[in-house]
């Protein structure tokens, strides 16, 4: 049983996927993929360690190549896409923290996938710069070092980054891990806000919980699509123990969900 939306995009695809097979070697991660996130929709994609989420997140940002298979975004193909078009927030955990470089400057990074080669800023840019710092909550630290910041103000600078070439889609690798409870709230308040903008939104997750509060679709995803729908929907005993290969215990009190295992499953950073 796969359940499927009741959401109508009023755009079309923002993402497309035909028949995909990608990996790495002899290693096949996933086989005949198709899937379609609608322009507008502010998902995420969850599933047990290794099972496919961040080799996914991979081609449809165009640096890891499939085998076979179609990927358009925007109804263009993949490739075709303009510098800018997609912003990318790449786990924190595979940040080398040591790199000598400001806030102002990761930021500032995120304007150089449009070709610019001139390597000073327009008094304009500057002021964009400066006003998303503001939006995002780190003003204050433009001059720190990324080092000497809290988790919380590293992933909004490196949503600063993604976001300051006005991209039309936004791709985040587990943007809520390693920060702490309230932090991972105000990201995922922060982020609805910038889908409420037009902007698609596509994110990989271990939190259950916080995607059956903050988000209206999820992707059930284990080397390929379980389900997907509206979390009320396809968090379900069934589903989840589909997907993740363990007996998941679902609460329902008051119109809120809370997901636990019954027996542990092991989260880490992953490989694939």
């Amino acid at each position: 049983m796969q359940v499927t939306s009741r959401f109508n995009p009023p755009f079309g695809a923002a993402i497309q996927l035909s028949n995909v097979t990608a990996g790495y070697e002899k290693n096949v991660v996933f086989d005949g993929l198709s899937l379609e996130i609608a322009a507008g929709q502010f998902a995420g994609i969850v599933g047990p360690t290794a099972c496919g989420k961040t080799t996914l997140l991979k081609i449809i940002l165009g640096i890891h190549p499939v085998i076979s298979g179609k990927i358009q975004l925007h109804n263009n193909p993949a490739n075709k896409v303009k510098p800018g078009a997609i912003g990318y927030v790449p786990q924190l955990g595979s940040v080398d923290w040591n790199f000598p470089v400001t806030v102002e400057e990761v930021i500032t990074m995120g304007l150089y996938t449009n070709g610019r080669i001139l390597p000073w800023l327009s008094k304009e840019e500057r002021k964009s710069v400066r006003d998303l710092a503001h939006r995002l909550g780190v003003e204050d630290c433009l001059k720190q070092h990324i080092i000497d910041i809290s988790g919380g103000q590293r992933q909004r600078a490196f949503l600063a980054r993604a976001l300051i070439s006005s991209p039309k889609l936004l791709i985040l690798d587990e943007p809520t891990s390693g920060i702490d409870i309230k932090t991972q709230h105000e990201v995922l308040h922060l982020l609805r806000d910038i889908n409420s903008e037009g902007i698609t939104i596509l994110l990989t997750t271990h939190d259950l919980n916080a995607v059956a509060s903050h988000l209206p679709w999820v992707i059930c995803f284990n080397r390929g699509v379980v389900a997907q729908g509206q979390p009320h929907d396809i968090f379900t005993n069934e589903i989840l123990t589909r997907t993740y290969g363990g007996d998941i215990v679902i609460i329902k009190y008051e119109g809120h969900l809370l997901i636990a295992n019954s027996t542990p499953l092991h989260f880490m950073d992953e490989k694939h």
